[in-house]
């Protein structure tokens, strides 16, 4: 199982906007609830019932999964976890950025974040599996622009159309 490790604060180049921090939190707290269930919100809006794999706070309380925030001066920006599959390979679930917060460089920084810790926990591939559709497009480029590729489904997922599985090796990265 993945640590997570103590908080790191990470300056995004936004002169006047503060520190973010990103770290480990309970996703039953009671903002993090919120923004989850505007993630599982946004995804039922944009996907069939069937091809909607985004967990719920149960979900994320596993001992499989790594559970992230990033704040800024003690507001939720972001959420992300990182989800054991195998000792060598793990998935990214439930990344999901506040509308106020997109297009900041947040999102880009919790990713990074759970990248690093897949790494120092001795992952070897990392996987996510996002929708097709034009509203995770954002999504997708994301995950393309530090090198992951779309893959045949992993784990439980199948092949749909509603989906895209991208994934990331790591072996020989620093």
């Amino acid at each position: 199982m993945a640590r997570p490790g103590a908080p790191v604060s990470v300056s995004l180049g936004c002169a006047g906007m503060g520190e973010l921090v990103i770290g480990p939190e309970d996703p039953r707290t009671a903002d993090i609830v919120e923004l989850l269930a505007r993630h599982r919100a946004f995804a039922n809006e944009h996907s069939p019932p069937e091809d909607v794999h985004a967990l719920d706070v149960d979900g994320l309380v596993d001992r499989a999964i790594t559970f992230c925030t990033a704040r800024r001066g003690g507001q939720l920006l972001a959420v992300g976890a990182l989800k054991r599959l195998d000792v060598h390979h793990a998935e990214l679930k439930s990344m999901h950025t506040s509308a106020a917060a997109r297009r900041q460089g947040v999102a880009r920084a919790m990713l990074d974040h759970l990248l690093d810790l897949a790494r120092r926990d001795g992952y070897r591939q990392v996987s996510l599996e996002t929708g097709s559709m034009e509203a995770f497009a954002p999504a997708r480029t994301l995950y393309a622009s530090v090198g992951f590729t779309v893959c045949p489904p992993f784990s439980s997922y199948w092949d749909s159309p509603n989906s895209t599985c991208m994934t990331l090796a790591l072996d020989g990265e620093g």
